[in-house]
């Protein structure tokens, strides 16, 4: 593998962006990550399988270094709701562990890509729509919390995005008002990074054909490079999501999205 500059300024542009999109709409950057990421390494003559793998594990490790960046931005606002973090974080990695040890080193790449586009469908489509909660619908107890987290972090998991296509519309669901599900759900991002992550080390660890300077399926170069950017945008993205028009801007976001997951799925049947 070559680490030619334009390799370079792709990866630095890709950080930028995500820590942006992080901090504005809650979402881990995951999203936008995966797809760029598995046609990178494609590009740098990674199997398609391999590709998509690694796409999935280094963006989710990148979510651990944005989600802090984040959290801060977020923190100073007094928006985070620290409780909902503390009930829904050890179902998180729970799930986080089974997903990202059992069931990702499994699965097919192909298979991966195909689970991928169709939750970002859903997302996409959930973010478009904006439904509106029932007004007396709350936060369920600890039992309900453990079980939402633990879906949240096996989902994320396999997928490799933080968590907020999932946690914030199901916070928003229990009548979370958006910015504190938004602030929430980059608080999650952490847990559910941190688990992931060293799942995907561990199960990763002993496989060949693996890219130069690879921990398990997490490829080191872009997660340095892509971290060092993100860090720097998702608290102008935190700042800009107390000001900007979120609903016109998730709208926008959405239409985004499809054609990420077109792509995603084009690659899972073509993997």
């Amino acid at each position: 593998m070559h680490f030619e500059p334009s390799l370079i300024l792709t990866l630095i542009l890709l950080g930028l962006a995500t820590g942006f999109l992080a901090g504005l709409l809650g979402i881990g950057g995951g999203m936008i990550m995966v797809p760029f990421m598995t046609a990178i390494l494609s590009g740098q003559g990674v199997v398609s399988e391999l590709a998509i793998k690694m796409a999935i594990a280094t963006s989710m490790a990148t979510i651990m270094f944005t989600s802090v960046s984040s959290v801060r931005a977020h923190q100073k606002r007094g928006a985070i709701r620290w409780d909902l973090v503390k009930g829904l974080a050890p179902g998180i990695v729970l799930g986080s562990i089974v997903a990202s040890m059992g069931v990702f080193s499994v699965l097919k790449g192909s298979a991966l890509a195909l689970f991928f586009a169709v939750f970002v469908s859903f997302s996409a489509t959930q973010m478009f729509l904006d439904k509106k909660p029932a007004p007396t619908r709350s936060i369920p107890g600890p039992a309900g919390l453990l079980g939402a987290g633990s879906v949240v972090g096996f989902l994320s998991g396999l997928v490799g995005a933080g968590g907020g296509f999932i946690s914030v519309p199901f916070m928003t669901w229990c009548n979370v008002a958006i910015h504190n599900a938004v602030a929430t759900s980059a608080a999650l991002g952490f847990p559910i990074a941190l688990a992931n992550a060293l799942g995907y080390a561990v199960s990763g660890l002993g496989l060949t054909h693996l890219p130069t300077y690879s921990l398990g399926y997490i490829w080191l170069p872009g997660l340095v490079v892509i971290a060092s950017c993100s860090v720097m945008t998702a608290p102008v993205g935190a700042a800009a999501a107390h000001k900007l028009p979120v609903k016109r801007l998730k709208r926008i976001f959405a239409s985004i999205l499809f054609f990420l997951a077109g792509y995603m799925f084009y690659r899972g049947l073509s993997a």
